[in-house]
Parts: C-alpha cells; sequence; structure tokens
C-alpha cells in the first residue's frame, strides 16, 4: 500500500504537482465539470477540489480555465512505420498527447526477432512513454510464402509473454484462424493460458469466419474497413478499433452508423497502425483522430474516451490508465476546448514533459546493440536481368494478372492486361499504368526475388526501392525498367536500408535507416523534411499517391488481400498461394 499516496489523497501531506483551475474531462462518468488534479509522485491522489493538497513543496500548474484530460492511449501502432528510432518516435508522440503505446514492435522482430524487440525496448526504458508488449503471433507473418530475418514460433512466444510488459498476443490473422494453422493456435493457447488477450487482424472476415474467430478467444479488431464492418465487430462482442492512420483512415465512415443508430460506444477506440514521419510532424497522432473525430459529429467526451479509457480497457488496463481517478497512473493533458482542439501541455506519469506545446527536453540518441546495425546481406549485387519476367522467345504479346493498390489504402485488386514482349522479355507499359514490381531477399539466406506487374502507382520514368516492406522487410523495388531498379536496390544495400529514387541511372534522392534497415535517429522534424523530398521526386516522375513509399510497403504484405508479391512470387492472399503472373501468350 502506497502510505504517502493516501497522505496526500487524506491532506495530510502535499502532493508533487497540483494543476488547478481547469476544466476536467471525465470518461467515466461522461462529465465535464470545474477542478483540478493532484499527483503524489507517478500517480493521481485526488481530483476535484484539490486545493487541500498544495503544499510548500508543490509545483502548481494553472490551467488557466483550460481542459484537463487523460493522457493518450494508442492501443495499436507499428511504431516503425514513422521511420524513427524509439526515443525520436516518443519525442514526437508526446508533443502530441500521447503517453501509452501498446505495440507489437512487429517490424522489429521481422528483421532481428525477439532479441531485437527486446534491445528496442530497452533504449525506449529512458523515455516518458509507457510501452507494453504484444507480442507478435508469429514471423515470418505468412509461413512459407516469404523471408524473414527473425522468427516467432510457439516456444519463443511462450517466452516473450513471461515479460512483465507483455500484455496479449498481436494480429492473430482471421483467414489463418479460419483454417486452422496448427502453429497460430498452439501460440493462441498459450497466450490465453497465461492469462493475455488474443488481438485480431481480421481483414474481409464477416459471417462464420469472423464467428470462428470470436470463438477462438480473439477480443479485438483494427481492420474494419467501413461502418458495416464495425458494427459487425462490435455484435460479435469484439472490442472494434477504428484505424484512422496514414496509409488508412476510417473514422469518418466507421463511426457514422454507430452515431446514427446511437450504438453503445464503450467498446470502440482510435488507432493509428502506420503512422507517416510527414503526417505526425503535420497533422499530428491521436490529438488529430480526436479532431476528426468532433468533425465526424462525436461528442467531446465521447472522442477523448475513444482515445483513453476505451483504449485501457481494450487491454483490461483501465483499472492501471485512461482516466483520471485516484489511483490511476498520473498521465494527464492540458488542452483546448473542443472548436479548437490541441494539446498545450503534458504530464507522464506525475513528470511534465510537454509545456506551452513544447518538449521540455529531447532524449539522447542511443548506442544500438549490434544486432540492431548492418541487416542488409545481399548475396550478390543485383542486375537488370535478375528483375526480369521472361515468356517464350518468339511470343510478340502476352496476357498478364497485374495488381492494382487502391488510392486510398493499399489493398490490391486484379486486372487483366496485355503487355508486349521484346526478345522474350515482358515490357511494362505505362500508358495502361503497368510497372514492373520485384522484391529482393535482403537477409543472406537465399538470394530469392519474386517478380509481378504492379498498377496504381501511376509512375512514368524511373524506379522507387526501400527496405521497408511488410511483413517481410526485404527489398521492394517498383519502376518502369529494370535498369534503374537494379540501381536502386543495390544503392538501398548500400544504404544499410533506406529508400530511394532513381531515374536514367541516376540516384536523384535518398534516405538511409541503419537501424534494422528500418529506422532513422533523425528527429521527427529533420526526417520528415527528408521525406517530404522524396515524395516531391516521386510525384515528379507522375505518382499521384501521397505517401507513394508507404503504399509501396504493403504490396508485400501477403496478408492483406487481395495480391501481394513477396521474394517467393507473386502471392494470392485469399488462397495464400504463389501465383504465375503471366496467364498465357497471345
Amino acid at each position: 500500500m502506497n502510505k504517502k499516496l493516501l497522505a496526500v489523497a487524506a491532506g495530510q501531506e502535499s502532493a508533487n504537482l497540483v494543476i488547478r483551475n481547469g476544466l476536467i474531462i471525465n470518461v467515466y462518468s461522461g462529465e465535464i465539470y470545474p477542478g483540478g488534479v493532484a499527483v503524489s509522485g507517478n500517480t493521481i491522489a485526488a481530483v476535484g477540489d484539490v486545493e487541500y493538497a498544495i503544499g510548500a513543496g508543490t509545483r502548481v500548474i494553472d490551467a488557466q480555465g483550460r481542459y484537463i484530460s487523460p493522457g493518450f492511449i494508442d492501443g495499436h501502432i507499428h511504431p516503425e512505420s514513422t521511420s524513427l528510432a524509439i526515443r525520436s518516435f516518443a519525442e514526437i508522440v508526446l508533443l502530441h498527447g500521447t503517453t501509452t503505446i501498446f505495440t507489437d514492435l512487429h517490424e522489429v522482430g521481422v528483421v532481428a526477432g525477439l532479441e531485437g524487440i527486446e534491445a528496442v525496448l530497452e533504449e525506449a526504458e529512458l523515455t516518458d512513454i509507457k510501452f507494453y508488449f504484444v507480442v507478435p503471433s508469429h514471423v515470418p507473418f505468412s509461413p512459407n510464402l516469404e523471408t524473414s530475418g527473425g522468427v516467432f514460433n510457439t516456444d519463443i512466444i511462450r517466452r516473450a509473454l513471461k515479460r512483465p510488459d507483455a500484455v496479449g498476443l498481436s494480429e492473430c490473422v482471421g483467414p489463418y484462424i479460419v483454417a486452422g494453422f496448427p502453429d497460430l493456435l498452439d501460440s493462441m493457447d498459450a497466450a490465453l493460458g497465461a492469462g493475455k488477450s488474443l488481438q485480431g487482424h481480421l481483414p474481409d472476415i464477416s459471417g462464420k469466419a469472423l464467428n470462428v474467430c470470436a470463438a477462438a478467444g480473439v477480443s479485438t479488431d483494427h481492420e474494419s474497413l467501413n461502418g458495416d464492418d464495425v458494427l459487425a465487430r462490435l455484435r460479435a462482442g469484439l472490442h472494434t478499433m477504428i484505424r484512422e492512420g496514414s496509409a488508412a483512415r476510417g473514422l469518418r465512415d466507421g463511426i457514422k452508423p454507430v452515431l446514427e443508430q446511437k450504438i453503445n460506444t464503450s467498446r470502440i477506440s482510435i488507432v493509428t497502425d502506420d503512422l507517416h514521419t510527414v503526417d505526425v510532424v503535420q497533422r499530428g497522432h491521436l490529438d488529430e483522430s480526436v479532431r476528426t473525430a468532433l468533425e465526424s459529429g462525436v461528442d467531446f467526451v465521447q472522442a477523448i474516451q475513444f482515445v483513453t479509457l476505451n483504449a485501457a480497457r481494450a487491454f483490461g488496463y483501465d483499472t492501471i490508465i485512461g482516466g483520471l481517478a485516484p489511483g490511476k497512473r498520473a498521465d494527464i493533458n492540458i488542452t483546448a476546448g473542443p472548436e479548437d482542439f490541441k494539446i498545450l501541455s503534458v504530464i507522464s506519469e506525475g513528470k511534465l514533459v510537454v509545456e506551452n506545446s513544447r518538449l521540455i527536453s529531447r532524449y539522447p540518441k542511443a548506442e544500438h546493440k549490434p544486432l540492431l546495425l548492418n541487416t542488409i546481406k545481399l548475396r550478390s549485387p543485383i542486375t537488370a536481368d535478375d528483375l526480369k519476367i521472361r515468356t517464350k522467345p518468339d511470343a510478340k504479346k502476352v496476357k498478364v494478372k497485374a495488381m492494382d493498390t487502391l488510392p486510398w489504402i493499399p489493398i490490391t485488386v486484379e486486372r487483366i492486361v496485355e503487355l508486349p514482349v521484346q526478345g522474350g522479355v515482358i515490357q511494362s507499359d505505362i500508358n495502361q499504368d503497368v510497372l514492373y514490381i520485384a522484391q529482393v531477399e535482403r537477409y543472406g539466406k537465399n538470394g530469392n526475388i519474386g517478380k509481378a506487374f504492379q498498377g496504381g502507382f501511376k509512375l512514368k520514368s524511373g524506379a522507387i526501392a526501400s527496405s521497408v516492406g511488410h511483413d517481410n522487410h526485404n527489398i521492394i523495388v517498383l519502376g518502369t525498367n529494370h535498369e534503374d531498379m537494379a540501381v536502386a536496390v543495390n544503392r538501398v544495400a548500400a544504404l544499410q536500408g533506406g529508400q530511394a529514387v532513381v531515374d536514367k541511372g541516376l540516384v536523384l534522392g535518398e534516405v538511409a535507416y541503419p537501424v534494422l534497415g528500418l529506422l532513422s535517429d533523425l528527429s521527427a522534424e529533420e526526417l520528415a523534411e527528408e521525406k517530404i523530398k522524396l515524395n516531391n521526386l516521386i510525384h515528379g516522375l507522375g505518382s499521384e499517391i501521397l505517401i507513394p513509399f508507404m503504399f509501396l510497403s504493403f504490396i508485400c504484405l501477403a496478408a492483406l488481400p487481395h495480391f501481394a508479391v513477396t521474394d517467393h512470387g507473386f502471392i494470392d492472399v485469399i488462397k495464400q498461394q504463389v501465383i504465375d503472373p503471366v496467364l498465357e501468350a497471345v
């Protein structure tokens, strides 16, 4: 029992910190009313009339009539999607009011396994973000369809679940549950046996399949694509994490039928999943989600509940975090009102970290452990010939199955097209928006190169390549010609990870990700500036996608409908099979 906390609550001792003269957003009762918050150490001691807790040694913050809310909680985010090393990531999301993150650090695990994740979590201990670890459910993410650097099997998962910060099993893939993948089901049993939650990844899952996933113990899902999906998941008893990130923004559509039908919202939260560096710098994090919710007709208190109490409930952690009440962790935001919502000050575990919308201090660059560095190991430099798709030497045309990315979310759909052939090599066709795409294995394990045809990016010239490619993080490359593609892949390898834009044999722009081939130690502001330059270069080559590298990173995700390319080849995601993109010579 914390006797100091009880003494402060009783007025027998002074608080370390008191916020006074504010408007409390009470996410438990749904009210807003005048008052303050008193803090003892890292814990809230009193809420409401807290003048009695002020003593000679108390630090007093005058909220000046502003709103006092709980610190924000993102229940499903991959910090790696920002391309920021974990300390730079913590800085930028703290600035926007986020004090707690639930994450699997899956992308780190793909490259460097559990040891890599533990190294990054160790780096994060210096920050003022509380990270809860949701253990990856399996790596490789799509068994037998990709090559990864790290591995997560049931034995490793059992070991990871014993960590004190482990709260559940992440990304339990619906189609794999329905198909009865033995390793996944064993890992799910291990998590349930350890008293941990099962976090779902249920794209395009409905009806009987949704029933199977719920019956298996999955308690959440973040893959709703529309309002019907949201309602179906709520009705199946799942906590529904509506995604409002950079690659997919589903809040406006998802919340509409909930509001219209006056559905209970206690099992709805907002998550970002994947967050682009430029977005978090220019727009924000969950504070931007609150603004979007308000614009969509959500009540102010309800919007705050979506990013605080409800998010904590998804993991059964609402007894610890998510609200302003005695005994809860002292994660507190001071904000403007709903008309011009923004974060003014942030207290994390009783420590003031943001004041007047500015970070009080930044974190030193981490001394990264060796396993997080020098992770690109091509067996040999890539040549243009390595990337070609060939057919019969005498063919003039071929019919192929191309995949188009949708312009607003990186889900791929089928398109059958005819392409010309020269000397047995199938040609791209920018007039039909059909480009070459390939993925090159980068761990030095087998030298695989998977190849396919891609639409939707609308490049007119050149090539782009990246070592960020879900969920294997081999080098993904897209281009109008094989020569530029080869230059781009080799440049990314030379950088030990990163992204490159190439045209006519010249590297027009690049950014290095030396940590795991995924992350940079630059600040968010510095990296955003570099990414804007790359985006502008790609737009100059014809692409209309706002964040082309983030969209490209999802084209190799063999668990996201309907097609993908990995180092194993062209993937039919629904069938979970490698297929030939060439249908016939014509």
